[in-house]
């Protein structure tokens, strides 16, 4: 197998793997009208039984894309100087991350609370009171992904300059060392951030949990977008994945059996000798192995059979982020909608779906690619520049 060098080599697996965390997203948030949980817009029927795949994807889905963008950050430092790289930063995500919440995101606050309004212009003026949501109408919603990866790219730029420095070498390669084994790769980082945790959790409680003040929450995430960067920064540590796949799949399927029986014990399905609090902490436990073992599971098989280009590829690529920037506002604009009807919750299910792919694809093709101005609002590079 070819080794690749990070500074100048594009990954397409990277690619591929982004496009699928992408549509897990898409079903992900389509699902959230649908099963049980607590969301802004709920259809007047909903089922459990889609909280038994969402519960598994929730504790992987952000944390795979928090890992790929820590690999597209490393690479996106490529020739740059630093302060290119912030520059890059700053337009990429702080310009896209004010516009959306200003033009993107309200819509979803707007239809959480339509009855209350006469109009759309009526609500829109609550918006500039600066109330933070659920209080207020001021949130950034799901764009959260894009505040945080704009202040782990900033604060991580220093590091990021040392790892594309010779001076790493020794590090890298103590790194590579000590993670190159499948053992090596799924327990020493999952202990790493269960370690965070126990420290961080008693001081951010789950019931005061918001996005703005959670520490624990905040390096969680950090930790992912951190150990892409230090495994793409290292060739033959990133390829070790690829030919250790099935042992890290394995393991990903393995810690799905403790996951789902904690899980199905705390819905009274199942039961075990044990607490309800011993029960979920070892959820909680159960849950960080599996957000860690899963996402080293998919880099694995992705390495190994996705670093394939394709024409079409890099073209989709360039769309993702407005995607992601577009898709929930649409779920919920459509499900609205679609939701009224009196359909099965299945076909509710495929007919949002579908048509969020469709209003999202045609919104990118029609009125952002082609301009200039929307290409800067939805933090694309202007055209006819490389994308990475």
């Amino acid at each position: 197998m070819e080794v690749y060098d990070p500074r100048t080599d594009r990954r397409h697996d990277l690619d591929w793997l982004r496009l699928i965390a992408i549509f897990i997203l898409l079903f992900f948030h389509t699902g959230m009208w649908f099963n049980q949980w607590s969301w802004h817009v709920k259809n007047n029927e909903t089922t459990v039984s889609f909280q038994y795949w969402m519960v598994w994807l929730h504790y992987w889905r952000m944390p795979l894309l928090l890992f790929i963008s820590g690999a597209g950050t490393y690479m996106a430092l490529g020739k740059r100087t630093p302060r290119q790289f912030a520059t890059e930063r700053f337009r990429r995500l702080f310009i896209p991350l004010v516009f959306g919440m200003f033009v993107v995101v309200p819509p979803q606050i707007y239809y959480e609370h339509i009855a209350d309004y006469e109009s759309y212009a009526e609500f829109y003026r609550t918006v500039f009171s600066f109330v933070p949501y659920p209080a207020g109408s001021f949130s950034w919603h799901h764009l959260w992904f894009v505040a945080y990866l704009l202040v782990y790219s900033l604060i991580a730029l220093p590091f990021l300059i040392y790892l594309r420095s010779a001076h790493s070498r020794v590090f890298r390669q103590r790194v590579t060392k000590l993670l190159s084994h499948p053992m090596g790769m799924l327990w020493i980082p999952s202990g790493i951030i269960l370690l965070s945790q126990v420290i961080l959790r008693p001081y951010f409680p789950e019931e005061t949990h918001d996005l703005i003040h959670d520490g624990a929450f905040f390096v969680f995430y950090l930790s992912f977008f951190a150990g892409g960067m230090i495994m793409y920064a290292s060739p033959a540590l990133w390829e070790s994945a690829g030919r250790h796949r099935k042992t890290l799949v394995g393991f990903a399927l393995l810690i799905l059996i403790p996951f789902y029986v904690c899980y199905f014990s705390l819905r009274g399905i199942t039961q075990l000798p044990l607490t309800k609090e011993q029960i979920e902490l070892t959820f909680d436990v159960t849950a960080i192995f599996l957000s860690w073992f899963t996402v080293m599971a998919v880099i694995g098989v992705g390495q190994h059979y996705l670093n394939r280009p394709k024409p079409w590829l890099q073209y989709v690529n360039e769309g993702l982020y407005p995607f992601y920037i577009l898709h929930q506002t649409v779920i919920i604009v459509i499900g609205y909608y679609i939701c009224q009807l009196p359909w099965s919750i299945m076909s509710k299910f495929w007919a949002i779906s579908f048509l969020t792919l469709l209003c999202c694809v045609s919104f990118f093709w029609l009125l952002i690619r082609p301009f200039a101005l929307m290409r800067i609002l939805f933090g694309l590079k202007p055209k006819g520049r490389t994308t990475t």
